[in-house]
């Protein structure tokens, strides 16, 4: 059985989450503070963990920092904070994606085959991918739609490379511009959606209606996967 680790300090939450995923197959195992959380984490090797962030004896964020510092566990945040800074500062310490309560357990589910797929690639890590009719070989820096060679500026290369090594993951401003730009311009959003703009243009299907570069509002990017 796939092990998940449940943190969450609302009974309800965790009977729900129990209830449906042990359907699904996964075996599950409970924590409702932040240090159990910490412990089991190191102890049982889940195959992700589910993340509340507001937990009785710390911020979900301290645990989420302090797991990275020895897991590279999948981690999902399950929230009811609905403030973009909170979903960033999360996705910039590590976490793999988060989802707003109250959320649809199909959901949920999607979330966590993209996010074992994403643990899968990173151990080999992605330079090749198709997406309908978009094709991209980073090692040989190719890329193609519709067969035909999609010509790149440099740095609409490294951009959609970041993209890339992440399918279906979201990637954060911040973490775009300092891959692609470097530290000094982690704060320049407006630039990097000129960019984004830009590499539309040259791979969506229709520009006007992104279906491959998907915008997560006030927090970053993720790349499409799977058939369109």
């Amino acid at each position: 059985m796939r092990r998940l680790l449940v943190v969450d300090d609302d009974d309800q939450i965790q009977t729900m989450l129990r209830i449906a995923l042990e359907t699904a197959g996964y075996e599950i195992v409970a924590a409702t503070t932040g240090q159990e959380a910490i412990r089991l984490a190191a102890s049982i090797a889940p195959e992700a963990i589910l993340l509340d962030l507001g937990l009785p004896d710390r911020d979900g964020k301290e645990v989420l920092k302090a797991v990275r510092a020895f897991s590279a566990v999948p981690v999902i945040v399950l929230s009811a904070r609905d403030r973009e800074a909170e979903k960033v500062e999360a996705l910039d310490l590590g976490a793999d994606d988060y989802l707003e309560k109250p959320f649809g357990i199909s959901e949920l589910q999607a979330r966590l085959r993209a996010a074992a797929r994403h643990a899968t690639r990173a151990k080999g890590e992605t330079t090749r991918l198709v997406l309908g009719a978009l094709s991209v070989d980073l090692e040989k820096r190719l890329v193609q739609k519709d067969g035909q060679p999609v010509r790149l500026t440099p740095k609409e290369f490294a951009l959609l490379s970041v993209l890339v090594r992440n399918p279906g993951r979201v990637v954060t401003h911040r973490q775009i511009l300092t891959a692609v730009w470097g530290p000094a311009h982690h704060d320049d959003t407006q630039y990097l959606r000129v960019f984004i703009g830009q590499l539309r243009a040259k791979i969506e299907p229709d520009p006007a209606a992104p279906v491959l570069i998907v915008t997560e509002p006030g927090v970053g990017y993720r790349l499409a996967e799977g058939p369109l």
